[in-house]
């Protein structure tokens, strides 16, 4: 039972660690690539329906995180990060029928 709260453990540090990462990367791609404040480009992201094509973008950060984890040896946390990965994926999907 310890070696499985162990490996849930390490799959939801990678998950955690993925969902920052992909927060972070489109904070970096809003803050440095739109020539506007950002609530000003929340909005138009918004009004635009863009938020599938923000969310890709950002889970690219997920990339550097996931050969991280597989460069130290740590498949638990990379496999949080596919998982995250997937569900990002997964959302967008949800996100381009709903805006249709």
């Amino acid at each position: 039972m310890k070696q499985i709260n162990r490996v849930l453990k390490e799959i939801l540090i990678g998950f955690v660690i993925a969902v920052i990462a992909t927060l972070f990367g489109c904070f970096i791609f809003i803050e440095f690539f739109s020539p506007y404040d950002f609530n000003k480009s929340i909005n138009l992201i918004v009004e635009g329906n863009l938020e599938g094509k923000v969310l890709v973008i950002g889970a690219l950060a997920n990339f550097f995180v996931f050969f991280v984890f597989l460069k130290k040896k740590q498949l638990y946390r990379a496999r949080g990060v596919l998982l995250e990965t997937i569900i990002i994926a997964l959302l967008i999907t949800i996100l381009k029928f709903i805006s249709k």
